[in-house]
């Protein structure tokens, strides 16, 4: 591990002028071309300045996820596991809390929350009374009260619709599933199919024959409108779909019909789950990135906490494509 000790060697000035230039120190003397043959050294070296995380106490992890897709279930373990390992980096000590505990597991003098999962109104408002410094991930229930992480779904879908028109496609056709509504628990729109929608119309391409909108995001799902859309003869000539689990049960139906991927019908997914890459064809998915939505989640809590912020944020993470087989090019 590189140190001061060996900038202050290379640049021959004491290890004390090393500390006092990288840590911005405006007292010490020393030239201008000093200074930067320290910077210069260090990033030669590779030195990487030690930070010091002040602690931070009593901060409820609330894993609200029941078993259920197994492909849906990885994408949700690995927030967990990635939070679990960057929380202790950050010196944030959590405590976890999971949905079959339910509320009443949650200590009534905890200093903030993060937070995955389905939440109802009314464990909203329990929890705004507990704490009001909760961050949500993957989720944004109530911006008004609660900060919230999330990967940026209406970029995804919005920059598939482009892809597909800039490559001459004009029946363009949308799967996914619903949103629930906070206070009725009542199916309403997800974003994405509301992105989809607002882009097509926008080239003058949408057909509401060409949307499909699964009971749940399931591989089983896919697979079943894989074959509805197949027997109906509304096989577009290229698909947007809202998760990996629903796209993996489509491939599946498509190519056991017999429907040349991507030759007759193009399919652009999210999530970039591990076996998007070993599906038949390899899936073109949009990577989300799972340690920069962690990473975002625990600087919101050690602002709300170290410094008091108030006003609520809401933080979207755009994501990567990845082009696979799936897509013409």
């Amino acid at each position: 591990m590189a140190t001061i000790k060996e900038i202050a060697e290379i640049v021959g000035v004491s290890s004390a002028a090393v500390s006092r230039v990288l840590n911005y120190d405006e007292g010490i003397s020393v030239s201008s071309e000093t200074r930067e043959a320290i910077f210069a050294a260090a990033e030669k070296i590779g030195y990487k300045k030690r930070i010091i995380y002040p602690k931070i106490e009593k901060v409820a992890f609330l894993y609200w996820i029941s078993e259920g897709e197994e492909l849906e279930d990885v994408y949700y373990q690995s927030i967990y596991k990635e939070l679990i390992k960057q929380a202790k980096t950050v010196n944030i000590e959590l405590t976890v809390i999971t949905k079959a505990e339910g509320l009443v597991a949650v200590s009534t003098d905890i200093n903030a929350f993060l937070a995955v999962g389905r939440f109802g109104k009314k464990e909203l408002d329990k929890l705004y009374k507990l704490c009001k410094r909760g961050v949500f991930i993957d989720s944004s229930p109530d911006e008004k009260r609660f900060d919230a992480v999330r990967p940026n779904m209406d970029s995804f879908v919005t920059q598939m619709v482009d892809y597909f028109m800039e490559r001459g496609n004009r029946t363009i056709g949308f799967l996914g599933g619903t949103d629930r509504d906070i206070d009725t628990g009542e199916p309403i729109m997800d974003i994405r199919e509301w992105s989809f929608r607002q882009s097509a119309q926008y080239y003058k391409c949408l057909e509401e024959k060409y949307i499909f909108i699964a009971d749940a995001f399931s591989v089983k799902e896919g697979y079943r409108i894989g074959k509805e859309l197949v027997a109906k003869g509304t096989v577009p000539s290229a698909l947007c779909l809202a998760s990996d689990t629903l796209a993996v049960g489509l491939l599946q139906a498509l190519n056991e019909e017999g429907i040349a991927i991507p030759e007759e019908v193009s399919v652009f997914s999210i999530n970039d789950v591990n076996v998007a890459q070993y599906v038949s064809p390899p899936l073109t998915t949009f990577h989300i990135d799972v340690p920069v939505i962690c990473a975002s989640a625990l600087d919101l809590v050690r602002d709300r906490v170290l410094n008091g912020r108030k006003v609520t944020k809401a933080v979207f993470v755009n994501g990567t494509p990845v082009f696979r087989k799936s897509c013409r090019k």
